[in-house]
């Protein structure tokens, strides 16, 4: 037999094979929710268009709330309705309370074991109590303080040192957010600072070491990796995915390690970051407060407390400049509830409502998470009438819930008022719901609200035309801005008082 007849004939045998599987599977699985029709073998890996929360909602608007999609052989359900979404985290809760395993996790996140890829379980619900009590507690966080404003107040310089003595200058913000927050949290970790061009800044190879892992396993993360849902193509790995995965989980923990000898050898910062505080814990619990388990939760709070934030300060500062009406009222509350003279501090957020307002509204909009991250059933279940079997993945479609014209008023607009209506606040879901709702939500809060709270403050902003910026997303897991946002600033009298 030549070669191509015997190839030809093996995939013929295969393409059979499995829709004869799939049409077996069809009858098993009774009453799935409506979706559109899948192509053999692959599904409806074709409808996966970016950016994908709104091929979603397109189809979604076409085939109902409650959506069937086959990525090759994975069935994933996606949820566009607010009380079905609230359905899956209260009723079943528990069954969601895991996460699919991916190429990703098996290699960058330790095997499944950190805080984000865990499977829900005595592992899990020990590492989400030690990041709620111990690393991420009001008591902990207050002990930062120093930190975070240290950190946007050189945000705030760096913007000053490049504007001219008069009139507006042209600023991009995206590479300044990202570095204020790394370097943020890389201090709280450990005491080190690694962007920027600071003198301060810790040794300069080991400083670009950290930015091409960070940079590395963001681009990793947002891959498409098809052998996930296709497990044949694991077996050729023609992307090379999963030596990229193995190379850079290699580096990363390599790196993680380090940090954590240097802190134990007494030859790092003053005593009181958080990777001091875990090996202080492990005094008394030695065994489970183990190197590989710190290194899980530093990478955790890297991965999902930085680029979200940055991404949301974008989009907020994006919308402020699109609606200067807004932007205007909340200088106004800042002038009347701060003064002119004195530059807001943390626990001043309290006395600006519109500025919480402002951030909500786009929290709404943007959502730093469009589908949160996919939860896993460990049994069947019922949502909406259909029936969802094991082994489904579920994505919840927040950003299509956040436009929902049955749910909000003038759904598309811009309108933080909207959040003064009592009530109003419950229904926004930017940081997911249940047992695995983000557990950073009040490190953010902090964050955010005092870096837009003090760009407001310091400078004066506008666009560069009066054409409106464009807001379109770009694809990615934080959903950044397509287009990198670039406006006119001009140093307000207070930042030159007191900054000089």
């Amino acid at each position: 037999m030549t070669p191509l007849l015997y190839y030809s004939l093996l995939s013929i045998t295969f393409i059979i094979t499995i829709k004869i599987i799939l049409q077996i599977q069809s009858r098993k699985l009774k009453n799935l929710p409506p979706g559109p029709p899948t192509i053999p073998i692959i599904g409806n890996l074709h409808h996966l268009k970016h950016p994908i929360h709104r091929t979603f909602t397109t189809l979604s608007q076409k085939y109902g709330d409650v959506l069937s999609l086959w990525f090759g052989s994975r069935l994933v359900v996606v949820v566009s309705s607010p009380s079905l979404v609230n359905e899956c985290f209260t009723k079943n809760d528990i069954i969601l309370a895991n996460r699919p395993q991916f190429l990703t996790g098996k290699y960058i996140f330790n095997n499944y074991t950190t805080l984000g890829s865990a499977s829900y379980g005595d592992h899990w619900r020990n590492l989400r109590r030690i990041t709620t009590i111990d690393v991420l507690s009001n008591n902990r966080l207050n002990s930062f303080l120093g930190v975070r404003t240290d950190e946007t107040n050189r945000l705030v310089q760096k913007l000053l040192k490049n504007t001219i003595s008069e009139g507006f200058t042209k600023v991009e913000l995206r590479h300044r957010l990202t570095e204020m927050t790394f370097n943020g949290m890389m201090r709280m970790i450990s005491g080190k600072r690694y962007y920027g061009d600071d003198g301060d800044v810790t040794d300069v190879e080991e400083a670009k070491q950290f930015r091409d892992i960070i940079s590395e396993i963001m681009s990793l993360l947002g891959a498409n990796n098809k052998g996930d849902f296709l497990p044949l193509l694991r077996l050729f790995d023609l992307d090379d995915l999963e030596k990229r995965c193995k190379r850079i989980a290699k580096r990363a923990d390599a790196f993680l390690q380090g940090l954590i000898e240097e802190i134990q050898s007494g030859n790092q910062n003053d005593g009181d970051t958080m990777i001091d505080h875990l090996l202080k814990l492990r005094e008394s619990q030695p065994e489970y407060y183990s190197d590989h388990m710190i290194k899980g939760l530093i990478q955790a709070m890297l991965l999902a407390g930085t680029d979200t934030s940055a991404v949301a300060i974008e989009w907020v500062m994006s919308e402020l400049l699109n609606h200067p009406d807004v932007l205007n009222k909340a200088k106004e509350e800042i002038e009347t509830q701060i003064g002119r003279d004195k530059l807001i501090e943390e626990h001043d957020l309290s006395k600006l409502p519109y500025l919480q307002n402002i951030i909500n509204e786009t929290l709404r909009l943007h959502p730093p998470a469009p589908l949160l991250l996919p939860h896993y059933s460990s049994e069947d279940f019922t949502l909406g009438g259909f029936n969802v079997p094991k082994d489904t993945i579920i994505l919840s479609n927040v950003w299509a819930i956040h436009r929902d014209p049955n749910l909000w008023s003038d759904p598309l607009s811009f309108k933080p008022e909207r959040f003064e209506i009592e009530g109003e606040l419950n229904k926004l879901i930017a940081f997911g719901l249940g047992r695995r709702a983000c557990p950073g939500l009040n490190l953010a809060q902090r964050s955010v609200g005092l870096t837009v709270g003090m760009l407001i403050q310091c400078f004066e902003w506008k666009r560069e035309s009066d054409e409106k910026l464009d807001m379109m997303e770009d694809k990615g897991i934080t959903m950044p801005k397509k287009v990198p946002l670039e406006a006119m600033c001009k140093p307000l009298p207070i930042v030159n008082d007191i900054m000089k």
